[in-house]
This record gives structure tokens, C-alpha cells and sequence, in this order.
């Protein structure tokens, strides 16, 4: 049965590969492959789990699945709600040149993608990030390169805050680092993001021409969105002060405002809005995080620190990296933290980096790129994978970086 199980993940990861070319929507499969799995485990669980262990196992499944979906509906109404109105296209005029190289917005885009998800999570900075390239109209073509880009660079900001990535804080509540010595992880990791910026605006020769327009926005859509960027800052204060957790300090922000809405702009069926987010994204997560929650209960995950064994603790830092763009990062962190393993404080930096940025060498490795895919028709797993070069190269500079400021610390 563990054979039979490992094949069907193997099928379901497989289904997001080929999606184009059976033409098979991969919320579709994941949900079917992830689905099976669960209930085949059900029906021949192992000898030694009982029935109720099975239930809790599969509960804490479901709450990981629940949380998150949670969390992603309340963003995505957010974005929504601020896309239909305009607001985002009316900041993107105002803020923006009327004439602008795309090498100038490669670089901008980058920059803003990195020190956004350093206030935010990831999740809400792709879907931002995205909302704001969608409204620029670029080729099909072009867009990959940008949204490559802002996969890469919102799991980059993250990786120097406890706040910006989950695993940087396990490693740092397990006493390996301390916030001083994380902190300047952002220097590498931001030189990561410059190089690929770089290197994928090679051969990027036209100019944008914006068009300038007068906006106007009622004084309601004006609260909505100045709440929505206080929501993000309120998530963050509220978890560093009292361990709020996200998904509940957004939940509340949306509450908010359903009633901001409700007194300023009374005619307008906010609630509307829920029904406009993208629910194949919603059943897309839910197939993977089923896959992937197999995956941890079969026990796969916990061969990973074996590589200490075999390989240099650099090398397997490194390797570890690639690995997590194929696995949840979470339960492979967590693997390695409890088998004991002995690092120095250089070592245990460039795992936090390649833990938290490693996932981005395939779309299908972070949230961020499955968001994106699932955002961007043309975002495909293929497509992504035609940029795997610049992106172990940006990969490799940032890992190599961290390596040379903790060797200094």
C-alpha cells in the first residue's frame, strides 16, 4: 500500500507538469490524486495507527488546509475588492512614469516585490504584485519574465523576519540564530534578487507608454484600501506581540470591511465580491497540501537529514534547498531541526536561506508560485521552467553570500 500511495503523489505532482498537455485543470487532478491517497490510507492504514490516530492525523491536515484557505479568501476578497474598483490600476497611474524602460520596471518590480513581502506574507504580496503587472498589459511573453521575478523575490524578502517566513521562525525558535544575525540575510538575499533581475531583463529592449489618467475614488474604496494595508501591518505587530495567528487578524480586517462598506457605500454587495476570487486556486492548494500531508505521514520527508550523512554540511544545505522546491519546506525544517543535527552559525544561516527562498526554483515549490500559476494563464509549470537557469544562478549567488556575511558574524 505505501507503494501504491507514493506512486498516486508521484501521479498528482506529475498532473501539474503535463497539465498542458492533457488539458486537465490541475485543481482538478491534485484534488482527485490528493483525495484518493487520503482515503486509501483509510481503508489500509498501517498495522500500528489505529482508527483514531488516523482521525488525528487527518485533522491536522485539515486545519493546515483550513488555516490557509482562510487566510487566502480574505486576501483575495481584499484584492478583489480593490481591483474592481480600480483602486490598484489608479495607484499603478499615479505612482508610475508616463514612459519607462522595462529593464527600469524589471528592476522595480523586483525591489518593490522584496520589501513588500517583508511587510507582508507572501500569498498577499504575489497577489499584489500580480494585480499590479496584469494592469500594465504586457505581452504574454514579458509577463512570465516579471512574474518569475516577483516568485522569486517575495520568497526572498520573507527569509530575513521570523514574521515573513515559517520556516525562518522555527529555526530561530529552536535557538539556532538570533533576529541580529537573520537580519542580515536580507543583504544576500536582495543582491539574489538584483542578479535576476538582471538576467532575465537581457534582451528586454522596449518602452512602456502609460497612459496618464485623472482617477477619482469614493471616500469608502479610499478606507478599503488604506484598511487593507493596515490589516497587513496589524497582522504582523499582533503575531510578534501577542501570537495572534494571521489567518484570525485578517479574518477580523475582512470583517472590517464588509462594514466599511456597508455604511459608506450602502448600495454596494460587497459579499459579492467572495464570489470573485479564484476558487480553482482555493481546490489547487487543497489537492497539493493533500499530497504533500501523504507524503509527511508516510515518512518520506524524514530521510532527508540522511544527506548529512553522506555529503558536506554546505552541500546538503544547499541541496536541501532544491529539495524544498519539490516538498513543503515546513515538514522538511522541521525534519532536520529534530534530528539533532550540529551546525555552525554560518550553516544554520544558509539553511534558513535555502529553505526559504529554495521553493522557488519551481512554481509548484512555494505558495507564492502556485498562487502565480494559478493567477496567470500563461504561467505554466513548463514555462516556469524555461527560467531554471537564471534561477539557480540567482539561487546559488544568495546561498554563497549568506555563507560569506556568517563566516564574517
Amino acid at each position: 500500500m505505501t507503494a501504491l500511495l507514493l506512486v498516486l503523489v508521484a501521479l498528482g505532482f506529475l498532473s501539474i507538469v503535463i497539465e498542458d498537455v492533457v488539458h486537465i485543470d490541475k485543481a482538478k487532478t491534485t484534488l482527485f490524486f490528493g483525495s484518493l491517497v487520503w482515503v486509501l490510507f483509510f481503508i489500509a492504514p498501517p498495522s500500528h495507527l489505529t482508527h483514531e490516530a488516523l482521525m488525528e492525523q487527518l485533522n491536522e491536515q485539515l486545519l493546515d488546509i483550513a488555516t490557509l484557505w482562510l487566510f487566502l479568501m480574505a486576501a483575495m476578497t481584499f484584492v478583489a475588492y480593490l481591483s474592481g474598483k480600480g483602486i490598484i490600476d489608479g495607484i499603478v497611474n499615479k505612482l508610475m512614469p508616463s514612459r519607462m524602460s522595462e529593464r527600469k520596471l524589471m528592476i522595480m518590480t523586483g525591489l518593490f516585490a522584496f520589501l513588500f513581502s517583508s511587510m507582508a506574507d507572501n500569498i498577499t504580496a504575489t497577489l499584489v504584485c500580480i494585480a499590479v503587472l496584469m494592469n500594465l498589459r504586457l505581452p504574454a511573453k514579458k509577463l512570465l519574465r516579471y512574474v518569475v521575478l516577483v516568485v522569486f523575490s517575495v520568497n526572498a524578502g520573507g527569509t530575513a523576519l521570523i514574521t515573513g517566513d515559517v520556516t525562518t521562525l522555527m529555526i530561530f525558535l529552536a535557538d539556532k540564530v538570533e533576529i541580529v544575525d537573520l537580519l542580515v540575510l536580507s543583504l544576500p538575499a536582495f543582491v539574489a534578487v538584483m542578479s535576476l533581475a538582471f538576467l532575465l531583463s537581457l534582451g528586454l529592449q522596449g518602452d512602456l507608454e502609460l497612459e496618464k489618467r485623472d482617477i477619482t475614488f469614493g471616500h469608502g474604496d479610499k478606507a478599503v484600501a488604506a484598511l487593507f494595508f493596515l490589516t497587513i501591518l496589524t497582522t504582523i505587530g499582533a503575531n510578534v506581540a501577542f501570537g495572534i495567528p494571521p489567518v484570525l487578524t485578517f479574518l477580523f480586517g475582512l470583517s472590517l470591511m464588509f462594514m466599511v462598506v456597508q455604511f459608506m457605500n450602502k448600495d454596494e454587495p460587497v459579499l459579492d465580491y467572495i464570489r470573485k476570487i479564484e476558487f480553482d486556486t482555493l481546490l489547487f492548494f487543497l489537492g497539493v497540501l493533500l499530497l504533500v500531508g501523504m507524503l509527511k505521514e508516510l515518512g518520506i520527508l524524514a530521510y532527508f537529514p540522511k544527506l548529512y550523512d553522506i555529503m558536506p554540511t554546505l552541500a546538503a544545505n544547499y541541496v536541501v534547498g532544491m529539495v524544498s522546491a519539490l516538498f513543503d519546506n515546513v515538514p522538511l525544517t522541521a525534519a532536520l531541526l529534530k534530528s539533532g543535527i550540529e551546525m555552525t552559525l554560518p550553516q544554520w544561516l544558509t539553511l534558513t536561506y535555502s529553505v526559504g527562498v529554495g521553493g522557488s526554483l519551481l512554481i509548484i515549490g512555494s505558495a507564492a508560485g502556485v498562487v502565480a500559476m494559478s493567477k496567470v494563464e500563461e504561467l505554466t509549470f513548463a514555462s516556469y521552467l524555461r527560467y531554471a537557469g537564471y534561477l539557480f544562478v540567482a539561487y546559488t549567488i544568495g546561498f554563497f553570500g549568506v555563507l560569506a556575511i556568517g563566516v564574517m558574524l
